[in-house]
C-alpha cells in the first residue's frame, strides 16, 4: 500500500489511543482478578501486549494511515492479541483459553472500535 503519511497530530493521537486502550485492558483485567494496582505489577502484565501493539504498528507502518479499520486496524489488533498472549506464555505468566477469548474480544472492541467511530465521524463530516 502506497499511502501518504498521516498528519503528525493524527498519528500521535492514534498511537496514544491504542496504547491507552491496551493499558485500560490490562487494568480492567488486573482489577477483575483482584490483582490490584501496582505500577510494577501493571507493567509486568502490560509489556507483552505493548510489544504486540508496537510490532503491529511497525509491520503495517500504521503511521501512514493510522485510523484505518481494516488495515492497519485488524493487523494491529491481531498482533497485539496474539503476540501479547504468546509473550505472556513464554514469560511464565498465566494463560487459559478463556483468557485468550476475552483478550481477543476486548482488544477488538478497543482497538477497532475507536477506528470505526473515527471513520463514522469522518464520513459524517464529509457529507456536510
Amino acid at each position: 500500500m502506497n499511502r501518504p503519511a498521516g498528519a503528525p497530530m493524527i498519528v500521535a493521537l492514534a498511537g496514544v489511543a491504542d496504547l491507552v486502550l491496551v493499558l485500560v485492558f490490562v487494568l480492567i483485567g488486573r482489577g477483575s482478578h483482584d490483582e490490584g494496582f501496582t505500577i510494577l505489577g501493571s507493567l509486568n502484565t502490560a509489556w507483552p501486549f505493548v510489544v504486540g501493539l508496537a510490532i503491529g504498528w511497525l509491520v503495517t507502518r500504521a503511521w501512514r494511515f493510522p485510523r484505518g479499520v481494516t488495515y492497519p486496524g485488524v493487523v494491529i489488533w491481531a498482533s497485539t492479541a496474539v503476540i501479547g498472549v504468546a509473550l505472556r506464555a513464554i514469560s511464565g505468566q498465566g494463560i487459559a483459553v478463556s483468557f485468550m477469548i476475552v483478550t481477543a474480544i476486548v482488544l477488538a472492541v478497543f482497538l477497532l472500535g475507536w477506528r470505526l467511530i473515527a471513520a463514522a465521524v469522518s464520513r459524517r463530516r464529509a457529507r456536510r
